[in-house]
């Protein structure tokens, strides 16, 4: 039987500037693991994803868009990274508010890379321990968080978790870390 049978994941990305394997990684392993896990994105059209930020990869088709979405469907939210991805998600009004529901709800946030970008937006870090893509450091530190250089960080101060890694390196780590806290 596999391990997170009952376990509702939503990854979350802009329709741009993705980094694959960040997106990729979580969405396939979770679903490997039994987990029920939706790709959603602001527009229902194909979300091209990158490497390293310049490499253009392949298109993925997302499950749902955004405003189909509602917090109470789901057990987790999973946000890559990729600095143009997480750029325009911390720009877009619901992905902001999304962020919020969750940590209102007490339900856990994994951000990866540049992921931690909406968070900081939606001043969800304030008080929290986390890691993110080094050149996030400032950013983090200048919204009330604590960097540090981790592979995978979890923090479950002010009444819900948040899941944190670095980069691409870290992503079985990330995955780990969304596995147990799913398991309870």
């Amino acid at each position: 039987m596999p391990e997170l049978d009952d376990a509702r994941v939503l990854v979350l990305t802009s329709n741009t500037g993705v980094e694959h394997d960040e997106l990729l990684v979580p969405r396939d392993e979770l679903r490997k693991r039994g987990a029920q896990v939706t790709h959603a994105a602001p527009k229902s059209e194909p979300v091209q994803t990158f490497r390293h930020d310049v490499d253009k990869d392949e298109a993925i088709s997302p499950d749902a868009a955004l405003d189909a979405v509602d917090v109470n469907d789901f057990d987790v939210l999973v946000v890559p990274g990729g600095t143009v991805n997480a750029d325009k998600l911390r720009v877009d009004d619901r992905a902001v508010a999304l962020a919020k529901d969750f940590a209102g709800a007490g339900k856990p946030i994994a951000a990866i890379c540049h992921g931690p970008w909406l968070l900081v937006e939606a001043d969800l870090v304030r008080g929290k321990t986390l890691t993110s893509y080094h050149s996030m450091r400032t950013d983090v530190g200048n919204a009330g968080g604590a960097w540090v250089d981790e592979p995978a960080v979890r923090s479950s101060d002010g009444g819900w978790t948040l899941i944190t890694s670095r980069n691409p390196g870290d992503l079985a780590d990330f995955v780990g870390a969304i596995s147990t806290e799913l398991r309870g």
